[in-house]
């Protein structure tokens, strides 16, 4: 599966391989390569999200991937790529919106969430 002596350098993000590989980032740009299209689009009085659900199993209910997700009352999101990672990144911002809420009594903007 791994070249030889790659092994002990597919771990670390830091370490690089004697060839000079990082092979966690050679890992992360695969990952986004499987990934699915995302697409948004602005208009006048809102915004339309649309995302591509690739059902690669039988197995899968389609109803049940979850690509587009609410944040506060006027923020959504649209992801692609790893799920694990997409569903972080979710929790890390709807948290930070319910902390906004809480400590300002009103709704984050989409600028300042975006720059946590």
């Amino acid at each position: 599966m791994y070249p030889a002596g790659s092994a002990a350098y597919d771990r670390a993000i830091t370490v690089f391989s004697p060839d000079g590989r990082l092979f966690q980032v050679e890992y992360a740009r695969e990952a986004v390569k499987r990934g699915t299209t995302a697409c948004g689009v602005t208009y006048k009085n809102g915004v339309l999200l649309a995302v591509d659900k690739n059902i690669t199993s039988k197995l899968i209910v389609p109803e049940s991937i979850e690509k587009i997700f609410k944040i506060d009352e006027h923020i959504a999101i649209a992801t692609s790529g790893l799920v694990a990672d997409a569903r972080r990144l979710v929790d890390e911002a709807r948290l930070k919106a319910q902390r906004n809420r809480v400590a300002y009594n009103e709704p984050i903007s989409v600028y300042s969430l975006t720059q946590y």
